[in-house]
């Protein structure tokens, strides 16, 4: 079973993590969480991303970091090997529940299923138009 290592600004990385156990309660042992703050030098968190790394072994792990060219990415560029550690950038909810889902499948699987899923996840929705009598006189 693949792991997830979400690597982003603080506090998203927790707060994506904990989005998911509510729908994957099950899936805590999977899914590692590393907030880096503004003021933390780049070698102290890729310290403590290599740590949160080696918990795992030899499983592969996806990580998946917040923007591209920022610290948490450039960080996690440095763990991921593209065999046993791959990297998406620009992670969102969706992703990380595709990630989650098919978290059984090779790594470069999983990878492509989790870079889709954060794809689709982004979408334009118009707006609800009110049919219920409580729904039209809320406001």
């Amino acid at each position: 079973m693949n792991a997830v290592l979400l690597i982003a600004h603080a506090p998203l990385a927790h707060a994506l993590r904990e989005c998911a156990l509510h729908v994957f309660a099950d899936a805590g042992d999977d899914i590692g969480a590393l907030d880096v703050d503004a003021h933390e030098p780049p070698e102290q968190t890729l310290a403590r991303a290599q740590a949160l790394r080696a918990r795992w072994g030899e499983r592969p792990v996806l990580v998946l970091t917040d923007v591209l060219g920022a610290t948490p990415c450039n960080v996690a560029q440095r763990l991921a090997d593209g065999e046993r550690t791959q990297l998406l950038a620009g992670v969102n909810l969706p992703m990380l529940l595709r990630a989650i889902t098919y978290r059984a499948e090779p790594l470069a699987a999983m990878a492509q299923r989790a870079l889709d899923g954060g794809v689709r996840g982004v979408v334009a929705v118009a707006p609800a138009v009110a049919t219920e009598p409580a729904l039209k006189g809320a406001a």
